[in-house]
């Protein structure tokens, strides 16, 4: 019969309060047994191989329960050590002897020890308990977190695990039996007003440092903040730098000095709210994204469809399904295509707490399409359901919302595929159908007499006040630029977002990659062109490294376009129709020029360019937001407003582009002096 093995892992980590201690004299480990049985410590350790789980070949030795006692391992009487003493109960299905693994794990050290257990036949009785097996003792960190496990070895079932917490310096009544706890700094937080204090109470001689990190769950702690101090302090924390995983570490400058962790904002409702007003949603890739936070959190994430006009986003639950959401880790939906109204939904304890439509700035503003829900059944059966506000509307249906009224048409369009389809998989797909063309046609008649009606209104107030109505409908704004990447495109259509909430028209190819395929980049920039400035409306010209490369080309500087017959061609299209209005001195007042802080400077534009304005944004947003404006419209008092709403919008994709996924984003320090330089540094 094969010799059972026994084992048992402790990890640590952090805090209770415990008190009086039981106090063991000597270095040595010891073990001992309860009466009849008879155990033996080996005299080394032992390598730590637990091994697979295995069928167990016939009875077996099994751990059934795991007991922890905190004692005190003394060299003399002041001179002692915190350790932590296990009991493992066993129950001998058949084997009388038996040799018993004990794994210890404690960063940074691991240690296995091994123990010889018999047992007297006249005990053993299928499935009883037989007693324990004591080893005293493995000595623990202070403020620390111990993780247990128990399982034999070879593994013959599913290990037992318990956690013991273990107390620091100042939940002991012994601590000064304890000389690392003599010298160590006394820390309490307390809260005043908006701030929160961090009180040392220590001698004036005394020299310690303090850190302030984010404890992680997974990965090393992320530092925050780092000093060497002296004598009495107070640390102030404005409450915005508080989050649920902000640790606290002191510890005096000695060598082997112990350190105290406490993290008191755990369950603080300001740290909490902090979290997740930090946490941020980033699109990566088509179907990848990420949850960008300082702490771990327990979150789920899930699609939802968002329809214009205010209606919340309804969550796409079933046909697909909540994902469990971790921190700083790429996630994946099964998305066939984006679309401007998906969203993400993300939840904690049944509560949305993040809401972003990670598609819109690529793919525009919302569109009044309905997303019609196919479900697949046995023998081909399939239904579908057109989702609406008040829930799925069945196709066809006799009901009396809007996706029921047009059912024949949704269907028709379904089947000759003008439909998106989002996702597909064997339980069923998702549909974008556009509405717009079928709410032109019921409502015509209705939609004819609103325009009679608005054109006399029109016409009265164009010839009181021409400006007025030229500022509600917004100016004509055709945006040119070059695709160098796929980062540059989503800055892009950022921008061009943020410009469509301010009264503006804007146009540019991302929102009509159709049309630019059917007609063409020529014929398409060349129509948008002569649309946009028949209306007097503005072009504009974001310069890139890519851009200035092109038009230098076609200058003949001897400049090559990188990647000219690539994603370039769109823009050298539109450089055909735009040169001549240069050279020809018809730009000025009909263009305007726009470039990004740090991605370029406006002297790099060539000389022909800059005869019309060059603006850098964001830094000169006021600025270009008013060269945007009709010629003749006064100046708004709202335009340093609008530049800052433009400003928060766009600011998101600037961090996306220049500080991608992995890179640490400045400006999140906490602590005093936080920042570049701050602390003495570690």
């Amino acid at each position: 019969m094969p010799v059972p093995w026994f084992l048992l892992s402790l990890a640590l980590g952090r805090s209770p309060v415990v008190l009086s201690l039981e106090r063991l004299v000597g270095p040595q480990d010891a073990t001992h047994c309860s009466p009849g049985l008879s155990c033996r410590l080996w005299d080394s350790d032992i390598l730590c191989l637990p091994g697979d789980i295995v069928p167990a070949p016939g009875p077996v030795l099994a751990p059934t329960h795991l007991q922890t006692e905190l004692v005190l391992r003394c060299q003399k009487e002041t001179d002692c050590d915190l350790c932590l003493r296990v009991a493992v109960h066993l129950a001998v299905h058949a084997s009388l002897q038996a040799q018993v693994v004990l794994s210890f794990q404690a960063y940074p050290t691991a240690r296995c020890v091994l123990l010889e257990v018999q047992v007297p036949a006249a005990l053993v009785q299928f499935g009883q308990s037989v007693g324990s097996v004591v080893y005293d003792c493995f000595e623990a960190a202070l403020g620390s977190e111990v993780r247990i496990w128990s399982y034999t070895q070879p593994r013959y079932e599913k290990e037992l695990n318990h956690t013991q917490q273990l107390p620091d310096c100042r939940g002991l009544e012994v601590w000064n039996s304890i000389p690392s706890c003599w010298a160590l700094p006394w820390l309490n937080v307390s809260a005043d007003g908006d701030n929160v204090h961090l009180v040392l109470n220590v001698s004036e001689e005394q020299h310690f440092g303090l850190s302030l990190y984010w404890n992680q769950v997974q990965g090393p702690p992320k530092p925050r903040w780092h000093k060497n101090l002296t004598g009495p302090q107070i640390i102030t924390l404005n409450h915005t730098d508080l989050v649920p995983c902000l640790c606290i570490q002191v510890w005096p400058l000695e060598p082997d000095s112990v350190r105290t962790n406490i993290c008191p904002f755990r369950e603080d409702p300001r740290a909490h709210q902090n979290l997740w007003q930090a946490a941020r949603l980033q699109l990566l890739t088509l179907q990848s994204w990420l949850l960008d936070a300082p702490c771990s959190l327990p979150a789920e994430a899930a699609l939802c469809w968002r329809a214009p006009g205010g209606d919340p986003c309804q969550p796409l639950v079933p046909p697909l399904s909540w994902e469990n959401v971790t921190v700083d880790k790429v996630l994946e939906f099964p998305l066939l295509k984006g679309h401007p109204n998906l969203c993400v939904q993300v939840n904690s304890s049944e509560k949305l707490q993040l809401q972003e439509c990670l598609w819109a700035d690529s793919l525009g503003p919302l569109k009044d399409d309905v997303l019609l829900l196919e479900t697949r059944g046995p023998q081909d059966n399939r239904s579908l359901c057109a989702l609406e506000p008040s829930g799925c509307t069945s196709l066809p249906s006799k009901a009396s919302t809007r996706a029921a009224r047009l059912g024949e048409y949704l269907l028709q369009d379904l089947q000759s595929g003008q439909c998106l389809q989002l996702w597909d998989d064997d339980l069923g797909a998702l549909w974008a159908c556009p509405m717009d063309k079928y709410i032109h046609k019921r409502w015509a008649l209705v939609w004819l007499a609103c325009l009679l009606f608005a054109a006399a209104l029109s016409l009265i107030l164009l010839l009181k006040k021409d400006h007025a109505k030229a500022a509600a409908r917004g100016r004509a704004a055709l945006l040119l630029y070059s695709a160098d990447d796929s980062g540059f495109e989503r800055l892009v259509g950022a921008l061009a977002s943020a410009l469509c909430q301010l009264p503006l028209r804007v146009a540019v190819d991302l929102w009509s990659r159709r049309e630019l395929s059917a007609q063409g980049p020529v014929a398409w920039f060349h129509a948008q062109r002569r649309q946009t400035l028949q209306e007097g409306g503005v072009v504009v010209l974001l310069f890139s490294p890519g851009a200035v490369a092109l038009c230098s080309e076609w200058l003949q500087d001897g400049v090559s376009g990188p990647g000219a017959h690539g994603p370039h061609d769109a823009f050298r299209a539109s450089l055909s129709c735009v040169l001549p209005d240069f050279l020809q001195g018809r730009a000025p007042g009909s263009y305007v020029g726009a470039c990004f802080d740090r991605l370029l400077h406006p002297d790099a534009v060539p000389a022909l360019f800059r005869t019309v304005p060059v603006f850098t944004l964001p830094s000169q947003l006021p600025d270009f937001l008013g060269a945007l404006q009709q010629p003749r419209a006064p100046r708004s008092g709202r335009l340093q407003e609008r530049a800052e709403q433009v400003s928060r919008a766009l600011q998101p994709a600037l961090d996306s582009y220049f500080h991608p996924p992995g890179t640490p984003a400045p400006g999140r320090g906490v602590g005093p002096g936080a920042g570049p330089g701050a602390g003495d540094g570690t």
